[in-house]
């Protein structure tokens, strides 16, 4: 009898534990990467929540873009080479035809055939004056090429300043936030601290960005003005060899 009534308990148990089973409602995998996809949050939404001073900040990563992709345009046209302009200038001088050689480095229309313009309009004239006009023609075309350069560098001065203030408005917010709630639990201060941390990074990343922009663009500069110091060099032996 006492063997029944414990196989009879044990069937039982058995039969609520299998319904009970039953009852508790599957969890998928699909459902589970939906759950853990709503815990992620998006790069715009992450930006936000740095608070106002991000916006300020964006216009400042648009206008650094602009400008490097402006100044990358400028000076790879600038740094299209003419090997031969030299050679076809001393064509021109040697045969006295100085308009044509003037004509010549304007349509080439580059900053070495520009420089050499400055040259060639004062040939006749002492190899003094014609190196100092070389000079002056070289320094004016690189100043251009030199144009919005001080943008990216006041930016990449000013947006980690302007990330600081964000880091002070955020720590203001996390106090206001906690006299308010009278607790420091992190759902308090939460908000507080997104703001305080990515207006910072937001910050450093802007700066950092056109500080790079700005230093690499110089680089390339400094290439091309290395290069038309060749150049005029060369233009000016080439005025020498007729007097030997």
């Amino acid at each position: 009898m006492l063997n029944f009534i414990l196989q009879s308990s044990a069937t039982i148990a058995t039969t609520a534990i299998a319904d009970s089973i039953h009852q508790v409602p599957a969890v998928s995998g699909i459902q589970m990467a939906e759950a853990a996809t709503e815990t992620k949050i998006s790069l715009i939404s992450m930006v936000l929540k740095g608070g106002p001073i991000m916006y300020p900040l964006v216009i400042l990563l648009i206008v650094s873009i602009y400008v490097l992709v402006e100044r990358l345009i400028v000076t790879s046209k600038a740094a299209r080479k003419t090997p031969g302009l030299t050679k076809s200038l001393q064509d021109f001088i040697n045969q006295g035809n100085i308009n044509n050689a003037r004509n010549l480095c304007k349509t080439t229309n580059t900053p070495e055939s520009l420089m050499l313009e400055q040259g060639v309009s004062r040939i006749g004239q002492p190899i003094q004056e014609i190196r100092e006009a070389l000079n002056k023609g070289g320094a004016n075309e690189i100043a251009k090429l030199e144009k919005h350069l001080n943008v990216l560098n006041i930016i990449g001065r000013i947006a980690p300043m302007f990330g600081f203030i964000g880091t002070i408005f955020g720590v203001v917010k996390i106090f206001y936030d906690i006299s308010l709630a009278k607790t420091v639990e992190i759902g308090v201060i939460s908000e507080g601290l997104y703001q305080k941390m990515i207006s910072s990074a937001g910050g450093l990343v802007v700066g950092v960005f056109a500080f790079v922009c700005y230093h690499w663009l110089n680089s390339r500069l400094d290439k091309l003005a290395h290069r038309m110091e060749d150049t005029q060099i060369e233009f000016l032996d080439m005025l020498n060899e007729p007097s030997k």
